[in-house]
């Protein structure tokens, strides 16, 4: 599973965005490095050591479209294991924004206008596409 997520001051106002208006465009934050692309990365590891210490099977984490944005992966896990994981990733993530003082929005659409929205989805793979030429078992119609 792969659960996005915007970090937020506490009144509301995007982590790391300026108080009086808007960073940059959308672009350059995605997978960002650096002190002027990414906002909030020692709360993303504090929850990603946490996960770890916990017995998550959390596989990774990046930033976002969205400046103050991220995302942690879970998995690979079978079954209801999977939501019971998701879950406490979730726990954990709003604990640890807790103690940075930040606020850890779900929100599918936090901030309004033309900016990225956040969502949790899963990629799965069957027997058949891992096999050799498998991907014939793949259906690009959405696309």
């Amino acid at each position: 599973m792969e659960q996005e997520y915007t970090l937020l001051d506490i009144d509301g106002h995007p982590f790391g965005w300026p108080k009086n208006g808007f960073p940059g465009p959308q672009g350059p934050y995605y997978c960002g490095v650096g002190a002027n692309k990414v906002y909030g990365r020692d709360i993303v590891e504090a929850h990603y050591r946490a996960c770890m210490y916990a017995g998550i099977r959390i596989s990774g984490t990046n930033a976002e479209v969205m400046p103050g944005q991220w995302e942690f992966q879970v998995g690979p896990v079978e079954g209801v294991e999977m939501g019971d994981q998701l879950w406490m990733a979730r726990f954990l993530l709003h604990r640890v924004a807790e103690e940075f003082g930040v606020v850890a929005s779900l929100d599918p659409k936090p901030i309004k206008g033309d900016w990225n929205g956040a969502g949790c989805h899963t990629n799965f793979s069957t027997a058949a596409m891992r096999a050799p030429g498998g991907i014939k078992c793949v259906s690009f119609k959405s696309i």
